[in-house]
C-alpha cells in the first residue's frame, strides 16, 4: 500500500483545512518546499500536493512551489488543484509532475478526463472524487454535484481512468478514521485503484484501510500533528 503525505498548499504556506472549510486552516509550515523535504528525509516515496487556491479558483496559484518541490528529489509528485484543460495537463508534467490529478473537471467535463487519458495515458492521470453524503463535490469542496462518487468511478473507468483518490470531506482534517465502508464499495465494485483519504489517525486506520485492499492511503494532519510518524508507517504498511 504506497503512503502519500500531503502537502497541501494555499497562500504560499503549508495548510491543512477541517473538513474541506477554507475558513477554518492551520498553517504547518511557511515554506511548502521544507515540509516536503522533511517527508523526503523521512522516507516517503511518493508525495501528494494539492493546490488549494487553485482548487477554489480554477488556475493553479502555487505552480512555482510545486516545481521547486518536484526538484528536491526523484521521489515523484502527484498534484492537482486547479486543473481545468490539458494544457494545464501538460504544463505540469512538462514540468517533472508524475501524476496530475482531476478534480472539478471530471465532473464538469468527464470528456477531458478521457482525452488526457488517450494523450498522456492512464499512468500520468488521477481523478480525485471528494465527497459529501456520497455525491462528488467540486470547485474547492464549495459546491455539492447531483453525481455519486460510485457513478462518477464507473464514468471514469470506462474513459480508461485507473487510480482515484477518494476523500470522505466529512472526514477530512478531523482524524476521525477513513469513512472505510465508501472506501470499500468503490474497491470491490469498480476494481480500480482506489487511493483513500481523510481522517487518518492511527496505526489501526491505516490496518483498516490496508484490509480493504486500498491502493494507498494520503496522510495529513496526523503527521503534521506528531501523531503518526511517517519512516514508521512507511516501514510497516509500504
Amino acid at each position: 500500500m504506497q503512503i502519500y503525505p500531503a502537502v497541501d498548499i494555499k497562500n504560499g504556506k503549508c495548510v491543512r483545512l477541517k473538513q474541506g472549510n477554507f475558513d477554518d486552516v492551520t498553517i504547518y509550515e511557511q515554506n511548502p518546499v521544507k515540509a516536503a523535504q522533511n517527508w523526503i528525509a523521512q522516507g516517503a516515496t511518493y508525495l501528494h500536493i494539492v493546490d488549494l487556491d487553485g482548487a477554489k479558483q480554477g488556475h493553479s496559484e502555487n505552480e512555482n512551489i510545486i516545481a521547486d518541490i518536484v526538484k528536491l528529489s526523484d521521489v515523484p509528485v502527484q498534484t492537482g488543484g486547479g486543473v481545468r484543460s490539458l494544457e494545464d495537463i501538460e504544463r505540469k508534467l512538462s514540468k517533472g509532475v508524475a501524476r496530475v490529478i482531476l478534480g472539478t473537471v471530471a465532473v464538469k467535463q468527464p470528456e477531458l478526463a478521457q482525452k488526457a487519458v488517450q494523450k498522456f495515458g492512464a499512468d500520468s492521470i488521477v481523478v480525485g472524487i471528494d465527497a459529501k453524503n456520497g455525491n462528488v463535490a467540486v470547485a474547492g469542496w464549495e459546491e455539492v454535484s447531483n453525481v455519486s462518487a460510485l457513478e462518477l468511478c464507473f464514468t471514469m473507468k470506462e474513459y480508461g481512468v485507473k487510480t482515484i483518490i477518494y476523500t470522505d470531506i466529512a472526514k477530512d482534517g478531523m482524524m476521525s478514521g477513513v469513512n472505510v465502508e465508501s472506501t470499500k464499495e468503490l474497491i470491490q465494485k469498480t476494481g480500480m485503484n482506489i487511493i483513500a483519504s481523510g481522517g487518518i489517525s492511527s496505526m489501526q486506520d491505516l490496518e483498516n484501510v490496508k484490509n480493504i485492499n486500498a491502493h494507498g492511503v494520503i496522510v495529513g494532519k496526523a503527521l503534521y500533528q506528531g501523531v503518526l510518524d511517517l519512516k514508521c508507517i512507511v516501514d510497516k504498511f509500504q
